[in-house]
């Protein structure tokens, strides 16, 4: 049984402060940029240093303010710019907690890619925490589209975070590129180091407006799609301090050699997880995006954390009925020491470090129905509590080696809540969650019970694993 049970991952961080020091691209200013560990549960942090009282601004899609030529944050005032390369490579190298200091308003640029963010933080080192990651799985799929430019962007349910990008720009001299990994630990060799782009045309209308100070012909790579005029390349000689500019035969301007043909499409993908990292937890699901960009990534990040949101506040598990049970009613009883009529579950689906999935069937057939209200049958809420206590002691005695030598005792109830009635022919769904790690036998949860739906009970349940003498 134990091989068929999800092991679920713990969070980490890094083991020592790392770090870089680079130019802005639109602000040309030098910035120092220090990675430094963060606990349990911090998520991404950006900490200016280079302001009074050192404001944090966390990495979350509620502070997206625009999408103009980066992902750029503010909350009470301060402002993080661009900071989409930094977040993907956290999320690459599968960080969970990381306090980023910057003395400037945005990361440096380096070449353009994740590259140098990921060889840091490998540098510093990954520690593994004590606390389970957060993660969310995908069960269905979650569109968003932009009906003008065709942009479009989903999710859909698949067995670890995986990313495709296929891009579109009406262009001969980019043309249609596709890019996909299939888990993110690809991400370090196959999309780190691919850099950011623009076309001739941006670069251009940006110079125009006093942005990308910080340009050079390293850190992007520059699509030309119109014909250079003696005017245009004076511009960029003076903006990339060079004494010569020419185009080379794949339509790039010179000193710049691809990574790989795809280069433009896994830049996307870049982007695209490290837009997503604003949702604040990890997925589980394949993202695929069909003409991305910062807004529709970020439009598709609010969608998505409205939803998590949304899913988490009615904590409804999702259960295939098609697939066999984790454990049917006899590996229970080879657990659990209650029996007819009092065994009050009767199925378990999931079963993990910090939380168990379980169902009874309620049917006229229970022995309670004939006294407890006989004209209007309804199951008594001690016993959907104790119901609820006993798919909690499978979890509990997943802690032992020898669970069938143990038993759980209640020792505490509290904050029980009955929100509707639960009568012959409903089907109960629990869930239990572990509040605190088990420590010394002693173990506390979250329980909910679940009819059609909808919450028909809550509890938090305290019990003492015991070995039976």
């Amino acid at each position: 049984m134990a091989d068929t049970i999800p092991k679920q991952q713990k969070q980490q961080t890094i083991k020592n402060e790392v770090s870089l020091k680079g130019v802005g691209l639109h602000t040309g200013k030098e910035v120092t940029l220090t990675f430094k560990p963060a606990s349990v549960n911090t998520g991404f942090v950006f900490k200016r240093v280079d302001l009074e009282n050192e404001p944090i601004v966390e990495a979350d899609i509620s502070y997206v303010v625009n999408t103009k030529r980066g992902t750029n944050l503010q909350k009470d005032g301060v402002t993080i710019q661009t900071s989409e390369h930094v977040l993907a490579a956290c999320v690459g190298m599968e960080i969970d907690n990381l306090c980023i200091e910057l003395n400037a308003s945005e990361p440096p640029i380096m070449d353009g890619s994740s590259k140098f963010f990921v060889e840091a933080l490998e540098e510093a080192g990954i520690e593994v925490q004590d606390e389970p990651r957060d993660e969310f799985v995908i069960n269905e799929i979650v569109c968003f589209k932009d009906e003008k430019t065709g942009s479009e962007v989903m999710v859909m349910p698949a067995d670890n975070y995986q990313v495709t990008t296929m891009v579109d720009f009406g262009t001969k001299v980019l043309g249609t590129q596709n890019a996909s990994i299939q888990h993110i630990s690809e991400f370090k060799t196959e999309i780190a180091d691919a850099r950011t782009f623009s076309f001739l045309h941006e670069i251009e209308n940006l110079l125009e407006n006093g942005l990308i100070k910080g340009g050079d012909l390293n850190n992007a790579i520059v699509y030309v799609d119109k014909e250079l005029n003696p005017e245009t390349m004076d511009k960029l000689r003076v903006a990339f301090k060079r004494d010569n500019i020419s185009v080379k035969p794949n339509g790039i301007l010179d000193n710049l050699t691809l990574h790989y043909p795809n280069e433009a499409a896994r830049h996307k993908l870049l982007d695209v997880v490290g837009d997503l990292a604003l949702i604040g937890t990890r997925i589980r699901g394949k993202v695929i995006a069909n003409k991305p960009g910062h807004q529709i990534n970020t439009q598709f990040a609010q969608k998505l954390a409205k939803y998590i949101k949304a899913e988490r506040r009615s904590n409804m598990p999702k259960i295939d009925y098609d697939k066999p049970p984790l454990m049917d009613v006899n590996d229970i009883m080879n657990i659990l020491p209650h029996r007819s009529p009092f065994l009050l579950v009767d199925k378990i689906y999931e079963l993990t470090e910090t939380y168990v999935i379980g169902m009874k069937n309620v049917t006229m057939n229970e022995p309670y129905f004939t006294g407890h209200f006989p004209g209007k049958p309804v199951m008594p809420g001690v016993l959907q509590v104790e119901a609820m206590a006993q798919t909690g002691g499978i979890l509990a005695l997943k802690s032992v080696p020898d669970p069938e030598n143990y038993l759980t005792f209640f020792m505490k109830i509290d904050n029980v809540k009955f929100k509707r009635q639960v009568v012959p022919g409903d089907t109960l769904i629990f869930k239990l969650e572990l509040l605190a790690p088990i420590r010394r036998g002693i173990c506390q949860m979250q329980g909910y019970a679940y009819v059609d739906g909808k919450l028909a009970t809550e509890a938090i349940l305290m019990a003492q694993i015991v070995k039976q003498k």
